[in-house]
C-alpha cells in the first residue's frame, strides 16, 4: 500500500486498550488504510500506555490535574495531534468529555465507539443499566462526537442477543463486537 493512501489517525484511550491494540494493529496489518500515528492517554498507569510502546505508537499522556483547565490540555492535545498531522479522532474508552477546544479543531473528525445501542444507556456504565433495565439486545454504536453526551450522529452498529446476567461474560462479547465494528467502520470511513 502506497504511503500517501494512509491516513493518519489519533485514537484516545483511559484504560485498558483493548479498542487501540485492534485498531493499531489492523493498521500496521494494512487491514485499515491508516497509520496510528498518536495514542492519547489521561491516565498515565494505564495499560494502554504499555501497549503503545510494545506496537512503537507515539503517546502523548497527560494528567487532567497538571493543567489549569479543560482548555489548556486540550489545546496541548491539538498541538500534538497537528504536529503528526492527524486526520481523524478514534475515542476508544476515552473516559473524559471532549470539549470545544478538539471539537472546534477536528469538527466532524472525532469518532467515539460506545457500548450500548445508542440512543440507550448513553453515559456512564451502560452495560450494568442495560442489564438492570432487562434489556435482550445489547450491541455497541460508533458515532460522531458533538457537545452532546453520546448523542452524534450514528455511523454504525452492532448487535447482539444476550439473556444471561453476568456482566463480565456481556462485557467480553461486548468488546468482540465494538473491534469488529471499529475496524469495518474505519475500513468505510477512511475509504
Amino acid at each position: 500500500m502506497a504511503t500517501q493512501s494512509r491516513h493518519k489517525i489519533a485514537v484516545f484511550a483511559s484504560g485498558y486498550g483493548s479498542n487501540f491494540e485492534v485498531i493499531a494493529r489492523a493498521a500496521q496489518a494494512g487491514d485499515i488504510p491508516a497509520e496510528v500515528a498518536l495514542m492519547v492517554c489521561d491516565k498515565p498507569t494505564a495499560r494502554v500506555c504499555s501497549l503503545a510502546d510494545e506496537l512503537s505508537v507515539e503517546k502523548f499522556v497527560f494528567s487532567a490535574k497538571d493543567y489549569a483547565s479543560k482548555a489548556d490540555y486540550e489545546r496541548e492535545i491539538v498541538s500534538q495531534c497537528r504536529e503528526r498531522g492527524v486526520e481523524l479522532i478514534c475515542l476508544a474508552g476515552y473516559m473524559r468529555l471532549v470539549d470545544e477546544e478538539l471539537l472546534n479543531a477536528y469538527k466532524g473528525q472525532i469518532i467515539n465507539i460506545h457500548p450500548s445501542l445508542l440512543p440507550a444507556f448513553p453515559g456512564v456504565n451502560p452495560l450494568e443499566r442495560a442489564m438492570e433495565y432487562g434489556v435482550k439486545v445489547y450491541g455497541a454504536t460508533i458515532h460522531y462526537v458533538d457537545e452532546t453526551l453520546d448523542g452524534g450522529k450514528i455511523i454504525a452498529q452492532r448487535a447482539i442477543e444476550y439473556e444471561g446476567n453476568d456482566i463480565e461474560e456481556l462485557t467480553e462479547l461486548i468488546h468482540e463486537a465494538e473491534h469488529k465494528l471499529y475496524i469495518n467502520t474505519l475500513q468505510k470511513l477512511l475509504k
